[in-house]
């Protein structure tokens, strides 16, 4: 069965899509830990990230440094923070997460944002890139 991030890239279920290229896509977590919280996906579905192969591995960490600097230009932080836990989807996923505290990256806070200015800072993000 395909994972939620599957069926966005399919283009089955809607995502505040930020960037993608050929491999990868990058979206808004709609959970978000702090404003700008990105989540860059391979588009091959694989499970864990040391099942990637080595170059997919080294492909996914360049497009979201990639997207990390666009990140980081686009919302107000102290740097951007990098997390890769994969035990809420099956589906290899980096979050790109805007830090002002430790807090910022401990998955217990989150931030609500309508999906109007979630769309808005896509596009924003987006024009960094």
């Amino acid at each position: 069965m395909a994972s939620i991030f599957t069926k966005i890239i399919n283009g089955e279920i809607p995502g505040h899509i930020v960037a993608e290229d050929d491999g990868h896509i990058a979206i808004l977590d709609i959970n978000p830990n702090a404003k700008g919280h990105t989540l860059c996906i391979p588009k091959k579905e694989v499970n864990k990230l040391f099942d990637l192969t080595e170059e997919d591995y080294i492909d996914l960490m360049r497009f979201s440094r990639k997207v990390a600097l666009a990140l980081e230009k686009t919302v107000s932080c102290q740097r951007i923070g990098v997390s890769v836990i994969g035990l809420e989807v099956p589906h290899v996923h980096v979050h790109l997460i805007p830090l002002n505290s430790m807090e910022d990256a401990r998955f217990l806070s989150k931030t609500s944002m309508s999906q109007d200015a979630l769309a808005a800072l896509a596009k924003e993000i987006n024009a960094n890139l």
